[in-house]
Parts: structure tokens; C-alpha cells; sequence
């Protein structure tokens, strides 16, 4: 397995990048260029990644392909073909996006027809737009799972999979996404397993953070950084090593360096006692 987070340290050439990743000792990263790179530049880091044994884990897009308003649904799906492109020129195992939503207020909010069949038949269209207009050969788009649209469960997922009918599609992965309950978040064990056993082979990179549930009606779940939380990092763990050892977990959503060298340290101490390598 390989661990990454984002880097604090400023960095204005590959190798001081390289350099930045593996101080932290980190096997994986975030894409460290974007779409408006020059192709030389793109090809340096690309370069210097594999000199250094770093897999860049993910370009990230992060906007609503299904924005209601046209001109902005048309913005989104350019941007996702603008970062599918970059990640197939650097070597990216993925580039990540929300299926989207929706609200037209929040590009990752709630509504009511987030869930209904002609967003579902929206979301297989839009990822065959975007991965027909790009036709990437060494990359895949893929979907960050939500709670409050589609894909939402393992089983939404392969859905997803099975209509989008395309090659170059695959999984991201963050669990914490899909524990809305009582139950999945005590038994996020289980989850865990569901998810790799139902989509293990098209899994491609996964984010770490962890569960905690309020206790206040009527339920109440969030996310904090590892270790804070009732997360089993020992099934995920074991999960990935177990389906690929250069899968990369990336840390994220936390404010401070400082909190993501904390969560290193303890996803480093889970995988030593669990006996799986970090690379």
C-alpha cells in the first residue's frame, strides 16, 4: 500500500517535489501539476515520479457535471475532459470527480433528484462523454461515492459500472462517504469488505479519514482524521494490500500539517501491527 497527503512544503522544480513527497515518506501523491502545464513539464514530473518510486494517485475535477443550468453543466464537463487529460499525460492511476448533483446552489449538496432514474441514466451519459471525448489509455475516470447521490452503495456502483459500459471507468473509493447509520458506522468492518468484495478489481485509489457519530437524534454521523474515529483501519488496511499493493490511500480534509503528519503516524502504526507494508 502506499501512503500520501498533501505537501505543504513550496516546491518549483520536479525534483524539489520528489524530494517534499519522500521527506514526508510518502509513496503516493496528488497530482502535482495542472491542466494548463505544458506537456514538458507534465512529462518532467512524470519523470521524476518514477525515478523517486512515487505513484501519483489522482487528478481531482470536484465540480457538477449535472449542474440544472446548461452553461455551467457545460463548464463542468470541459474541466472533467481538461483533468482526464492531464492525468492520462502523467501516468495517473485516476482522475476523480462526484457523479454531482442536482442543487443548484451546492456543486455536492443534497436534492431530491439526485436519486431518481433519469439522473441515473444523466450520470451514465456524462461519464461516456467524458471518457469518449478524452479516449485515455492509461488512465480511468472515476466516481468519489456520496451520501447524498449516486453512487451511494457498492451495489449503486456496479450499477453504474455495468450501464456506463466503458473500459476506462473505475472506482474511487472513500468509505467514510457511505456510512450514514448507526449500523454501517459500527460496522464499518463489514462495509469495508462489501465494497472490495463487490468492487475490489476496478478500485483504483482511496481516500483515509474516519467515522464518528453524534448523540443526538436522530443520527447524526461526520468524519474526522484517522484515529479519531471508529473507522477499522485494519480491515481497509489488510483490503488493500490484499487487492494491490501499489493502491494508494491518501489522506485528506484536514486543516493543519501538522494533523496530517499525525494521521500518517497512525495509519503507520496500524499497518505495522497488521503486518502490511507501506511503500
Amino acid at each position: 500500500m502506499r501512503l500520501g497527503a498533501p505537501i505543504y512544503t513550496k516546491y518549483r522544480t520536479p525534483g524539489e517535489w520528489a524530494v517534499a513527497v519522500r521527506d514526508k515518506g510518502y509513496g503516493a501523491a496528488l497530482c502535482p501539476v495542472g491542466a494548463d502545464a505544458d506537456i514538458s513539464e507534465i512529462r518532467a514530473y512524470e519523470k521524476i515520479a518514477k525515478e523517486n518510486d512515487i505513484v501519483i494517485a489522482e487528478v481531482g475535477v470536484w465540480n457538477n457535471p449535472l449542474h440544472p443550468d446548461l452553461g455551467e453543466k457545460k463548464k463542468a464537463l470541459a474541466h472533467c475532459c481538461a483533468q482526464l487529460l492531464l492525468a492520462d499525460e502523467i501516468g495517473a492511476r485516476c482522475c476523480v470527480n462526484i457523479a454531482g448533483s442536482k442543487n443548484p446552489e451546492r456543486w455536492d449538496g443534497p436534492h431530491p433528484d439526485n436519486f431518481t432514474p433519469e439522473t441515473f441514466d444523466e450520470i451514465v451519459s456524462t461519464a461516456r462523454y467524458i471518457i469518449d471525448t478524452v479516449k485515455p489509455k492509461r488512465t480511468y475516470y472515476t466516481l468519489e461515492p456520496m451520501a447524498w447521490a449516486v453512487p451511494d452503495t457498492a451495489e449503486s456502483y456496479l450499477n453504474l459500472i455495468r450501464a456506463i459500459d466503458r473500459e476506462r471507468f473505475a472506482v474511487h473509493l472513500d468509505i467514510v462517504n457511505v456510512i450514514r447509520t448507526p449500523r454501517e458506522h459500527y460496522g464499518n468492518a463489514g462495509l469495508i469488505r462489501e465494497w472490495f468484495r463487490l468492487l475490489g478489481p476496478h478500485i483504483r485509489s482511496c481516500h483515509a479519514k474516519d467515522t464518528v457519530m453524534e448523540a443526538r437524534f436522530t443520527s447524526h454521523t461526520g468524519e474526522a482524521a484517522p484515529g479519531k474515529g471508529a473507522l477499522d483501519y485494519g480491515t481497509l488496511l489488510r483490503e488493500i494490500e490484499g487487492l494491490d499493493p501499489d493502491m494508494p490511500l491518501l489522506i485528506e480534509h484536514l486543516e493543519h500539517e501538522e494533523e496530517y503528519d499525525d494521521a500518517a503516524r497512525y495509519i503507520r502504526s496500524v499497518a505495522a501491527r497488521e503486518g502490511v507494508p507501506l511503500r
